[in-house]
Parts: structure tokens; C-alpha cells; sequence
């Protein structure tokens, strides 16, 4: 590993990387993200690399292993350098033809090429299909240009020299300034100002301090951290130290959420090689600034996504929140100050650095700059991560990039934010992500996820399964959370199985208020959004459910039956071999008919008609 010992060091060894790759007449870019590798992109790749030496072009063609792309939907995906050719869908069996074809003989092989679903034409390059055309990736971007495990591929695209600019062209003071011009808030969920906390914590009493980046993404539905994390943990590193420099801490930690293991290995390795080219330790690039880092992986507890939980569980100790009338960045890992940010968040501090405050400005709405990365998801017939510009309305995400429903039914709502947002109909999705306009509406930003939802979803159902999920996750620690987390779920079941009472509305809008005013922590405070923004919004389903003893979408199983259309049925016999419990009678060519007393409505039989003769009642 090259030693950078100075900037022109860090300059020079960039020029070199760029000229060792001048020798390529093409690079193949394959996505190795977590998506892609469960897809069989780890065939591809070895696939590739046997070809590539089967030919004799391991000196004339680069294989690039990169992080997610952000097209899921689409993978294993493969873009060819130069001319950026976007093949996707792609088996270990396409490799041979890929080679001989299109590296060879600069031929396309069309049946790898996207397919527009509106005008049915093959789309050649990634920047021309809707999915990435409406988006605007400024980091995202960036992983498709880097091996998160090359920190040459990372200074190759000018990677540490927003580092270099800010150590030798900036006071730490002037650093805070330029974040706080930015205007940039967390990306965590709570839209913090970024500037103001490390402002606070470089002010704070106090020679000892520390810097975390918060990469325990739990939110259901979300991944946008551990994408950004595992395909560019460069970004995040220097992210790091720049906000090291400004707040002066010489410790950083990074905790990871238990089930990232390939954003954990990449890390570990981006850690590694900064170490050994000297770029993190003692005299960082010949200055007085010594900054060194330490991964904890944490124990896949959703509350140690909340800020005191997760230093305490840095600590040692169980992961619960600390009441916040002691702010962390005066007492915080340790008792010393401490400024922490997530992934996100500090990933977008090296552009600010390099371009100017007034750069990341530009882009957003009035209060919320930048872009911002949400993991699309759902309903939706392109599935993935996008990132767009703060003040994009939610209708261009759903409809534009996502492609509306996969199925063709209408869409009904988005779910934002996770356990901590909300729902909103589709009546509102002129509105922007903006972490304001959201949270007047009842949601938030959140971490990023956003969970597209069609007409066949209940959303009693879905308020049922967040309160579910928040009951088990919550610490215990206060009585709001703990009780009235668990109290709402109480109520919300009895009305998906029909014992609910319309008095009970009442109660849950009484008791979601008092949790969000009582609970000790941002997590309990905003437990209840689920529930109070789908009473908002969908009150009526509540109320057919309490007084007609329906789910208007079937699903809430205490409240259906199903039964067989005898128009639409040709009695194929599918749903009655399908059938695990025997509950569906007739001979082949003759009238079926289900059994309601043997039926546990699991939905297998309907699942297996093909004439949607399967019918809820």
C-alpha cells in the first residue's frame, strides 16, 4: 500500500492510477451489492474473470466489483465502460457472449438490454432508462465508480482531497461555518441542522471528543445506509475526518447494524487501507491532526438506532435511551462530547468541502437542501434506491422512477419514514420530500424508506403490523412506550378481528398523543404516527371494519371468506390440489365450492388460479 504523506502525494498518486488506466479498452462494471449477490452476481463475476483469462484480457479489460446501483429490480447488473452499455438480468451462462460478443466484437447482445415498459424499446445506457433519467444521484452515483475494497478507485475520482483542502486551506471553525452554509440536516430521521451540532460540540468544554457514524439502519423497507456504506466506505471515512478536524476529536466509531456482514467486511477493509496509506493515525497527510477509528457491530436492536442508546451500547451497557435534557454533543460517549451523524449524512460532507456550501445549497427545496437517497419499495414495479433533489413530490418518485403499481391496480398510498412515519394517500403525493412539509402531513423523511401500497392493502393491517413491530423492538425503559405501545396494538387487533368498538378510535388518537408528548425517546415519541396518520387519512376503513365487521381489502383473515366464482371457473382443479388443508370439494369439470370450516384462509388457492375465479367475501 502506497504511503500518502502529503497532498502532493495524494495528487500524484491520482495521476498515476489515471494514466495505469489508460492501457483498458474497456471496463466491466458489475453491481456486487447485497441485492446483486443474492441474484447470482457472484457467479457472474466468476464467470467473467474466467473468460477474461480464457482470452488472454486481463491486461486489456478491467473488472470492477462495485456496491449496489441502486436498480434492484433489475439485477445482476453489468455496465460496460466506455460507452456505459446497461445489461441487465444478467446469469453466469450470458458471460461467454458478453466477452466474445460485445468486448470482442463491439456487438450488443439485445436480449440484455433494458425493455421500456411504456414503449416497449430497448434502452442501450443506464442514464437514458426513466428509472435513472429522473433521478439526481450525487452519491449514489459514485459507487458505481468505485471497488469499495480499492482505496485507488476511491482517489482515482478525487477521493481525500476535500480532506486535503480542508486541512490545509481551513480553520476548524470555517469548516463548521461552510456546513452550516449548506444548510445540510441529518439524514437519520430527525432533519437535525448538521452545522449546528458540530458547532455545539466544537464549542463544548473540553479536550476529549468523539465522532460516530450511526450505520444501525433497522427501519423496515430500508437500506439506503448499508448501500452507501458497503459500496463506498471511502465517502463515509472521510466524511468522518473532516468533521473530526472541525469538532476536534481524534476518535471516531462506526456502529453497524449485526446483519450488514458485507458492509461490515467493507469497511473493515476501507479502515485497513486508510490506516496503511497513512490517511488515518498520526500526522494525517504532514499535518498535526491524528484521527484513528474503531467498527462496533451492533446487536440488531431497532431502539440503538436512537443516539444515547446506541452510545451506551458502544459503552457496554444496554442499549437504552438516556432522557435528553443533556444534550450528547456536551455529555455524550463517555461523558465527553460527541457529535454523531448517520451514513448519509456523512457522506455528503466531502462534496460540500470540495464544491462550496452554496453548490449543495442550490439543490432542494427552501428548507431541506441537498438530495436525499430512499429506498423504493412495495407495490411498485421498480423496486430499488434512488436518490432525487430535497422538494421532488412524492408522485414523481411513485409514478416517474418507481413505474406506479406492479400489478396494475391503483395506487393507494406510501408509507415514509418507517415505523416512525406514516401513510399518505395517493390524494397527497403532490407533496415534496421536504422534512417539514412531511412531518405537517402527519409523516417524516425518516432514514429514506418509502413503501408503496395498492388497493388490496388494509390499512388497519399495516398500522397492526408497525405496532407489532415496534412493540417487540421497543427497550421497555419507559412506561408510554412499553404500555401504550402495547395497548394500541391490543386495540388495533381486536378491530382487525372484529371485536373492535367505534369508542376505540377515540382512545387510540388519545392514547397516540400521549405517547408522543410522554415517551422518553424519538423512537416512542413517534410510535404512534402509523396509527394516527392512517386515522388521518382512513378513518373510514377503521370504521367498516368496527361496524360492518369488513376489511374492504381483504386481508384482516378473522373478517373474509373466500369463495369460488362459477362464472369464471373452468374447475381445473388447481386451487383444490393446491389446497393444504382439503377444504375445497368437486370432481374435475364439475362445481367446486370451499369449505368454510376446514378453510384457514391462507390464500394458497387463490394465488394458484389463473382466472381469478377465487373470490374474497
Amino acid at each position: 500500500m502506497t504511503k500518502i504523506n502529503t497532498v502532493n502525494d495524494l495528487e500524484n498518486l491520482r495521476n498515476k492510477i489515471l494514466e495505469d488506466r489508460e492501457k483498458f479498452r474497456a471496463t466491466l462494471v458489475i453491481c456486487g451489492g447485497t441485492g446483486c449477490q443474492a441474484s447470482r452476481a457472484g457467479g457472474v463475476i466468476d464467470e467473467i474473470k474466467k473468460e477474461l483469462d480464457n482470452h488472454g484480457l486481463n491486461e486489456s479489460v478491467c473488472l470492477r466489483t462495485t456496491g449496489c446501483h441502486g436498480f434492484c429490480e433489475q439485477g445482476p447488473l453489468i455496465v460496460i465502460e466506455p460507452d456505459n452499455l446497461f445489461y441487465c438480468h444478467v446469469t453466469p451462462d450470458d458471460v461467454h457472449e458478453i466477452i466474445t460478443k460485445t468486448i470482442l466484437n463491439n456487438e450488443i447482445v439485445e436480449r440484455l438490454l433494458y425493455t421500456d415498459p411504456v414503449s416497449g424499446n430497448l434502452i442501450k445506457t443506464e442514464s437514458e432508462i426513466p428509472f435513472y433519467k429522473a433521478q439526481d444521484r450525487q452519491i449514489l452515483t459514485q459507487n458505481r465508480q468505485v471497488d469499495p475494497c480499492s482505496i485507488e478507485d476511491y482517489i482515482a475520482i478525487g477521493g481525500y482531497t476535500a480532506l486535503g483542502k480542508t486541512l490545509f486551506e481551513m480553520s476548524p471553525e470555517s469548516v463548521v461555518q461552510e456546513i452550516m452554509d449548506s444548510e445540510l440536516r441529518g439524514r437519520g430521521g430527525g432533519g437535525f441542522p448538521t452545522g449546528l451540532k458540530w458547532a455545539e460540540c466544537r464549542e463544548a468544554p473540553g479536550d476529549e471528543k468523539y465522532v460516530i457514524c450511526n450505520a444501525d439502519e433497522g427501519d423496515p423497507g430500508a437500506y439506503m445506509d448499508r448501500c452507501v456504506l458497503e459500496g463506498n466506505p471511502h465517502l463515509v471515512l472521510e466524511g468522518m475526518l473532516i468533521g473530526a478536524w472541525a469538532i476536534g476529536a481524534s476518535q471516531g466509531h462506526i456502529y453497524v447494524r449485526n446483519e450488514y456482514p458485507l458492509a461490515v467486511d467493507n469497511i473493515r477493509v476501507a479502515v485497513q487501507q486508510a490506516r496503511e496509506s497513512g490517511l488515518l493515525g498520526d500526522g494525517i497527510l504532514g499535518s498535526k491532526f491524528s484521527f484513528d477509528v474503531e467498527i462496533s457491530r451492533g446487536g440488531g436492536a431497532f431502539v440503538c438506532g436512537e443516539s444515547t442508546a446506541l452510545m451506551a451500547s458502544l459503552e457496554g451497557k444496554v442499549g437504552e435511551p438516556k432522557p435528553k435534557d443533556v444534550h450528547t454533543v456536551i455529555d455524550g460517549l463517555w461523558h465527553k462530547p460527541t457529535t454523531l451523524n448517520n451514513v448519509e449524512t456523512w457522506a455528503n460532507v466531502p462534496a460540500i468541502m470540495k464544491n462550496g456550501s452554496s453548490a449543495f445549497a442550490a439543490k432542494g427545496s427552501k428548507g431541506s437542501k441537498g438530495t436525499k437517497i430512499l429506498a423504493l419499495t412495495g407495490c411498485i414495479k421498480n423496486t430499488g434506491l434512488v436518490e432525487v433533489e430535497m422538494g421532488t413530490p412524492i408522485k414523481n418518485i411513485v409514478f416517474d422512477i418507481g413505474g406506479g403499481a406492479n400489478n396494475e391496480k391503483p395506487v393507494k398510498a406510501v408509507q415514509t419514514g418507517g415505523p416512525s412515519g406514516g401513510c399518505l394517500p395517493v390524494e397527497k403525493f403532490d407533496l415534496p420530500v421536504d422534512f417539514d412539509e412531511l412531518y405537517d402531513a402527519g409523516s417524516m423523511i425518516g432514514s429514506g424508506g418509502m413503501v408503496v401500497m395498492d388497493e388490496e392493502t388494509c390499512m388497519v393491517d399495516v398500522a397492526k403490523y408497525f405496532l407489532t413491530f415496534l412493540q417487540d423492538e421497543s427497550c421497555g425503559k419507559c412506561v408510554p412506550c412499553r404500555i401504550g405501545v402495547s395497548r394500541m396494538l391490543e386495540i388495533v387487533t381486536d378491530i382487525t378481528e372484529g371485536r373492535g368498538k367505534l369508542k376505540q378510535i377515540n382512545l387510540l388518537e388519545e392514547l397516540g398523543d400521549t405517547l408522543s408528548h410522554t415517551a422518553l425517546c424519538g423512537l416512542g415519541k413517534t410510535a404512534a404516527n402509523p396509527v394516527l396518520s392512517t386515522l388521518r387519512y382512513f378513518r373510514e376503513e377503521y370504521e367498516i371494519h368496527i361496524e360492518e365487521k369488513k376489511c374492504p381489502a381483504g386481508v384482516c383473515q378473522e373478517l373474509i371468506t373466500y369463495a369460488i366464482d362459477p362464472e369464471s371457473c373452468t374447475f381445473c382443479g388447481l386451487c383444490k390440489k393446491a389446497c393444504p388443508h382439503n377444504a375445497i370439494t368437486g370432481e374435475k369439470k364439475q362445481a367446486h365450492e370451499i369449505d368454510l370450516g376446514l378453510c384457514i384462509k391462507c390464500g394458497i388457492c387463490r394465488s394458484e388460479c389463473k382466472f381469478e375465479s377465487i373470490i374474497i367475501n
